[in-house]
């Protein structure tokens, strides 16, 4: 198979959720659906994770939470499928911010008694934001939930999204009889209660089929008729091009636990979902077709074998091929590396690939060389964007408990910052270290994996931060910026790059530093042009 149709049968995505909507179980049933393993379950107990469990994941299963974003990867009639499995968790919503840098297309996946959740709308903001084509999949049709018509709304009016349902429920919860697949037009009786392995389900190619009538009743056939008139003359047709550009967003219906419609939306995405897509760098648009290689860091793993002490460090394929054994340039550092053991993650295990295409997923054995947002190509010197850190909304004083394991700490430290789980702050009065995080979770995550990863241990002491600002030095010299410097300097810090952060202690504190000093720009991300 040539390059070009190796990159036509990539397909890319994220899915993305509330915790507890059924993200992982989704995962898990389109893994069985597309064949990558017999058995439902392998997700949750860990076996599908490709071993990648180090011993903060003993937080994961306490909680019942996804900490960190999972890579899988199988292939469905003839195309080659890279599922991003994201951290559902607020805490933990960063993970998932960077992980949509590297996704071509997302799946949403709603709550059908919950509905849209606020976590969703953070999410699926950043994804309107960037034009990322979705597919809503409205999930757990077999409990008691919202009326169909009632979630579409809702998906339109706090998502802000522009529906087009493309399948719909016969009833719901207790009397949920099926699926009328309009996509597809055909319907799935719903006849089994087998959650673990794929049933068969009756199909009627006709609407008017008399048999239909029989099975699900008078009232509910004539329902289910008035329902599809009523979308045929509210919502738009179906269009993918609307789709690809993310003005146009298909819903599909059905219930991930008991094998549902889950089938239905894994044939609909592989037709209408987009191949790898083109990425802006700094210099110009890179587009997938191009011969010479390109990729970037999107995420950084330490310690996915606690026994190895390795770090793998996740690239995003954009252009070109990437081969084991050949030197690749590290554009930041501005020095070749080889690699002799790329890994793509094959549902239950890492493999060792010779070859990757754009839209892969290849893990890269680590020795502390790279940072989220590094970029690796064949030697063109550029850099993509997309991959900022965001503001943190919580922050600390990190405390070393052992003096004697200050070495181990300030390593820790360092390679959990790398690894984006949460950003070090250096304050310029005294030079004391602040961790400022997304959530506040992180903090226990930072503790847990310091002491049983580095056998250090650390404390913390609360700061009164509201917000933490990259200030845009370009007029350094200033008068008004040398006197902003003076006056704020008790709130003035840097960052782990050396960019000069302005510590808000209040959103009053941080408009009234605004007004005052209007030639100075505050960033709430870190990627911008100094």
């Amino acid at each position: 198979m040539g390059f070009l149709e190796e990159i036509k049968r990539r397909r890319t995505f994220g899915i993305i959720s509330h915790p507890d909507a059924g993200k992982t179980t989704l995962t898990e049933k389109l893994l069985l659906f597309g064949g990558a393993i017999q058995e439902a379950g392998a997700v949750k107990s860990n076996k599908i994770k490709k071993s990648a469990t180090s011993d903060f994941m003993e937080i994961e299963r306490q909680r019942g939470i996804s900490v960190s974003t999972s890579v899988l990867a199988f292939v469905y009639k003839n195309k080659k499928i890279n599922i991003l499995d994201t951290p559902g968790h607020k805490d933990f919503a960063e993970d998932t911010f960077r992980t949509l840098t590297a996704v071509d297309s997302v799946i949403v996946v709603i709550d059908v008694a919950k509905g849209v959740e606020t976590q969703t709308e953070k999410l699926v903001e950043v994804c309107r934001m960037r034009k990322i084509p979705i597919i809503v999949f409205i999930n757990k049709l077999d409990r008691e939930g919202k009326d169909a018509f009632d979630l579409l709304d809702e998906v339109e009016q706090k998502l802000r999204l522009t529906v087009t349902p493309l399948s719909i429920p016969i009833g719901m919860g207790y009397d949920f009889k099926g699926i009328y697949n309009i996509w597809e037009n055909n319907i799935q009786l719903f006849e089994d209660e087998q959650k673990q392995i794929i049933g068969k389900k009756k199909q009627f190619q006709s609407l008017n089929d008399p048999e239909l009538s029989k099975i699900i009743g008078l009232e509910s056939h004539t329902v289910l008729k008035e329902e599809l008139e009523l979308i045929d003359g509210v919502y738009p047709k179906f269009n993918q091009k609307d789709y690809l550009k993310g003005d146009l967003h298909p819903v599909l219906f059905g219930s991930a636990l008991n094998n549902f419609g889950v089938e239905e939306l894994l044939n609909c995405f592989i037709e209408i979902a987009p191949e790898p897509l083109p990425k802006a760098s700094e210099k110009r648009i890179i587009n997938p077709n191009e011969n010479e290689f390109s990729g970037f860091v999107f995420k950084i793993h330490a310690n996915m074998d606690p026994n190895h002490r390795d770090r793998l460090a996740f690239i995003k394929i954009v252009s070109g091929t990437f081969e084991r054994n050949k030197p690749y340039l590290h554009v930041r550092k501005n020095k070749k590396i080889k690699f002799s053991s790329p890994n793509a993650f094959f549902a239950e295990k890492k493999q060792i690939v010779d070859i990757s295409y754009p839209g892969d997923i290849v893990g890269l054995h680590d020795t502390g060389n790279f940072k989220i947002g590094d970029t690796l190509t064949s030697g063109e010197i550029l850099q993509f964007r997309g991959i900022p850190n965001f503001s943190p909304e919580h922050f600390r004083f990190i405390n070393n408990v052992d003096p004697l394991k200050s070495k181990q700490l300030h390593k820790g430290i360092d390679q959990l910052m790398d690894e984006g789980v949460a950003q070090l702050f250096t304050l310029s009065l005294n030079n004391r270290k602040v961790v400022g995080t997304v959530g506040a979770l992180q903090f226990e995550v930072i503790q847990y994996r310091l002491e049983h990863e580095y056998g250090a241990k650390c404390s913390y002491e609360n700061l009164n931060v509201h917000k933490a600002c990259w200030v845009d030095t370009q007029n350094i010299d200033n008068e008004e910026f040398k006197e902003f410097k003076r006056i704020k300097q008790k709130f003035l810090a840097t960052d782990k790059h050396g960019q000069l952060v302005f510590f808000a202690d209040s959103s009053f504190s941080l408009q009234m530093t605004q007004q005052k000093y209007p030639s100075i720009v505050f960033h709430f991300t870190s990627e911008f042009k100094n």
